[in-house]
């Protein structure tokens, strides 16, 4: 494959795949040693302290056990590189006929090839080094740190800095840095379907447990790769990079993602064309061998053609492309994080994304705090404050408008209530408790969640200082009250609470038998560059799908202000009961889905994806993970979790789908240019197929020199390099172009033979026209299709480069122009230079170049003409 594939273990389920390897992949034994001990035989093992390590231990064992990275994920050295470049299936084959070529006398043509080879691995080595610069200094933009305490002072470190023996302070939505020995802990869930597959996340604690267990299954023990659901934690870092649970893994699996369909592309196109080269080459000695009999010369001619058909620079073409697609994205506050993810940010044709921070300005404000009857009630407020301060998962922007609305209303939250416990949000139930408790007052469960899950775990509310049992008759208005607020454009949640029995732990089952206080109303308006960036992107041919999780009035209600259509809105409850293909026949539908779980966003991209869909995913939280992994190009925000920005392809600086436009049109013009290449040299090279062929077998002599064949590639080579610089025309970046081998066929199939008729039409005029038609006239021959050939390849790229009338309504960039004429100039001198005679040229007649010129025009013309009529067709 000549791109270039980085490592990613995205998309890939790991536990499936480690299954068979469970015997090769063990625990460090360090740290299955620590999962029963106290903490202070922990720091004594590990050899550190309480107040962490000191900068000097840290920076030993830094050299002692390395980045904490992948293997993977290291930086490649410039050998590693190089030998990337050289193991190249087409610089191999061109290294091959180089050493034929020498090994049977032929200096001249091993020295061409030489020269393509360096040119080509050089070009392509500099390029790739100053892309890896360039996406490394890139990703130092996107901040993944975790929190480390040394010398007894905690600060946020990059990921990459931690060290065995580091003391680290975990929170919600904190991706797990190391493997680790957990020394205190509240409340603390942890999610480790990365590991174990399990969908629910895992208690963790740092008590040592009483019996032996699983060092995966021990409650003291956090992995690498598992992300903090809720809670917090004090941990001491037992193992690093390739030492982990999961780095072992990765290294036992080699799991790499499977390649996008512009990958499977490039790749199938190279095989193509050495699938071409393995026909054409024996093809063309054969048939020059039986008709002139000299197979010494067929064969050094078949060699020639052969290095003729090599598309050398399509490696180098590929990385300039995408490494200036990265830094051009940088500059409008996009990370790429995987160069290969610029190619599939510029096909997508649906984006899906939440409504909160991209439809909405995520400047959540607490407007109403409301009894059931709609009257503004204090307690309501007091009560969602006791939820949103003691709890210890990721607080959300609805508990810091809670707590930013109690500071500055300085709200009376009662007695000096503590907490005892809690029970965490999941996106099931949609809802989150504390219990606490007050001297002489009983313990209490407060709950604040879902209106509608709320209420459904209730069986009172709270009415005039009076407790009223919810019956048939209340339900219904207590449903209307917070629709109506809904409706209004709040986003609703409810409050309750209940006294509860003095235990050592609560759980899910404890938050039923609630009394409801009242409701919560939130608003977050739409932002005014919403609308505009909804339209710039349909305007791109990128379908917008709103995935929420919020009820669907409250939805209607922001989509109605920016533009986006509701009609056919599809809620989560009736996603549960559709198997993946009804989901895949019903998603192509509608634009907006509410209610919805992390799981519902999941199917609804894996639904759109089977319909033939590219789809790209905007999320931040931690919700958002499995979408992120799902979609053919997650992208998130750097203000995100932990887990969504491990989880992404692309990092935006700024959370706006402007951004996000931007972002797409340069990844179609990276990929404009690349396709112009690939179309340039597989119709270059069909059409060379029948020239040569057809010459082979008509002419008494070779119709080119194989040094002749050697040279003309490589100006030809030259004249390619700077397309990556070229300009991209707007009607090519109005709409995605996804791969497509069946246009590239097209492609084929019309201009190939095209430029094989005034192949033929030259060699007319120089047989027939100018007498070149015998053994000694060759020479002439020779010349006059090798300047026709490098011309009409040189100039043909100016064609195709766009689907309008060229040099009139588009012009190519400067650079590519600039090399086009010099391209064409060293061309035509090269038969009256004192190189001529060393490549077998002749100076050529004043009467050849009218010929020349009306040849050029005449194959200019029809290809524009051809073109035009594709374009119509809707074919290009």
């Amino acid at each position: 494959m000549p791109g270039r594939w980085t490592f990613r273990r995205r998309r890939t389920t790991l536990p499936a795949l480690a299954q068979s390897s469970r015997e090769r992949i063990a625990v460090s034994p360090l740290l299955a040693s620590v999962a029963g001990v106290s903490a202070d035989e922990v720091f004594s093992r590990l050899e550190t302290t309480a107040k962490g390590l000191n900068e000097s231990q840290a920076a030993q064992r830094l050299v002692k056990y390395g980045a904490n990275e992948m293997l993977a994920a290291q930086a490649e050295g410039w050998v590693g590189r190089l030998w990337r470049a050289v193991r190249n299936p087409l610089v191999l084959l061109l290294a091959s006929l180089g050493v034929v070529s020498a090994a049977t006398g032929d200096i001249r043509a091993a020295t061409v090839i030489g020269v393509m080879i360096v040119a080509g691995v050089s070009l392509r080595f500099v390029q790739e080094a100053r892309a890896d610069a360039a996406a490394a200094a890139l990703r130092k933009l996107v901040h993944v740190t975790t929190l480390v305490t040394r010398d007894g002072s905690a600060r946020e470190l990059p990921v990459r800095e931690v060290v065995p023996g580091d003391l680290i302070t975990l929170s919600a939505g904190d991706m797990l840095p190391a493997d680790v020995r957990l020394i205190t802990a509240k409340d603390l869930f942890v999610g480790q379907s990365s590991l174990t597959g399990e969908s629910l996340p895992v208690e963790k604690s740092g008590i040592p447990p009483t019996t032996a267990v699983p060092p995966l299954e021990s409650p003291t023990l956090c992995f690498r790769g598992t992300s903090v659901q809720s809670g917090t934690a004090t941990a001491v870092v037992v193992a690093t990079g390739a030492a982990t649970y999961f780095g072992q893994m990765v290294g036992s699996l080699e799991v790499a993602e499977p390649p996008s369909s512009f990958q499977k592309g490039i790749d199938g196109f190279t095989w193509l064309m050495i699938r071409l080269i393995l026909v054409m080459a024996p093809l063309v000695f054969l048939i020059n061998g039986f008709v002139k009999h000299d197979w010494k010369e067929a064969f050094f001619f078949a060699l020639a053609v052969a290095v003729g058909l090599t598309p050398e620079m399509l490696p180098m073409i590929f990385s300039v492309c995408l490494s200036k697609g990265a830094v051009a994205m940088s500059r409008r506050k996009v990370i790429i994080k995987h160069l290969d993810a610029i190619q599939s940010l510029g096909a997508i044709d649906v984006l899906c994304t939440d409504k909160t921070g991209t439809l909405t300005v995520d400047s959540i404000i607490l407007e109403r705090h409301c009894d059931v009857r709609g009257a503004e009630s204090a307690s309501v407020l007091a009560d969602a404050y006791l939820v949103s301060h003691f709890q210890t998962g990721l607080k959300s922007a609805l508990d810091e408008a809670i707590l930013a609305h109690q500071l500055e209303h300085e709200v009376v939250t009662g007695p000096a209530w503590t907490k005892v416990d809690e029970v965490p949000f999941d996106f099931t139930r949609r809802l989150m408790s504390v219990v606490v408790e007050a001297p002489d007052r009983p313990r209490r469960l407060v709950a604040k969640g879902a209106a509608e899950e709320t209420i459904g775990r209730c069986v009172a509310m709270a009415l005039d200082g009076n407790v009223v049992p919810i019956d048939a008759s209340l339900a219904p208005l207590l449903r209307a009250q917070y629709e109506s607020m809904s409706r209004d454009g709040f986003r609703v949640l409810a409050v309750a609470s209940r006294d509860v029995p003095v235990q050592p732990a609560y759980g899910v089952h404890d938050e039923t038998g609630l009394v409801l206080a009242g409701f919560l109303g939130f608003l977050d308006p739409p932002k005014e560059s919403a609308a505009p960036a909804i339209a710039a992107l349909r305007a791109e041919g990128v379908r917008i799908v709103i995935l929420t999780g919020d009820n669907e009035l409250i939805t209607q209600r922001i989509c109605s202000q920016v533009s986006v259509d509701t009609t056919g809105m599809l809620l989560g409850a009736a996603i549960e009961v559709m198997d993946d293909d009804a989901l895949a026949e019903a998603v192509d539908g509608p634009v907006v889905f509410a209610r919805l779980t992390p799981g519902h966003k999941q199917r609804i991209i894996r639904g759109l994806q089977q319909r033939g869909h590219i789809v790209g995913f905007l999320g931040d939280g931690i919700n958002d993970a499995p979408a992120l992994h799902t979609a053919d190009v997650g992208l998130s925000v750097d203000s995100a979790v932990d887990i969504a920005k491990d989880s992404a392809d692309v990092i935006l600086l700024e959370k706006n789908l402007l951004v996000i436009t931007d972002a797409v049109r340069e990844g179609r013009a990276v990929f404009a240019n690349i396709l112009k290449y690939i179309r340039m040299g597989a119709s270059s090279n069909f059409g060379n197929m029948f020239s040569v062929i057809g010459a082979s077998a008509l002419l008494p002599f070779l119709p080119m020199a194989p040094i002749q064949i050697l040279a003309n590639n490589l100006l030809y080579d030259f004249s390619q390099l700077l397309i990556p610089t070229d300009k991209v025309d707007a009607d090519q970046l109005a709409r995605p172009h996804p791969w497509s081998i069946a246009a590239l066929w097209r492609y084929l199939v019309c201009f190939g033979p095209m430029s094989s008729i005034f192949d033929y039409t030259t060699f007319a005029i120089l047989y027939f026209v100018l007498e070149a038609n015998t053994p000694a006239r060759a020479g002439l021959f020779q010349t006059g299709w090798f300047v026709e050939s490098l011309l009409t390849q040189t100039l043909i790229i100016h064609v195709i480069r766009t689907n309008r009338l060229p040099f009139l309504q588009s012009m190519p960039s400067w650079p590519l122009l600039a090399t086009t004429a010099a391209v064409i100039g060293v061309g035509m001198w090269l038969p009256f230079s004192p190189f001529a005679a060393a490549l077998g040229f002749v100076a050529l007649p004043a009467e050849f170049w009218p010929w020349l010129l009306g040849t050029v025009l005449s194959y200019l013309l029809l290809t524009q003409l051809v073109k035009m009529w594709l374009v119509r067709r809707g074919w290009l």
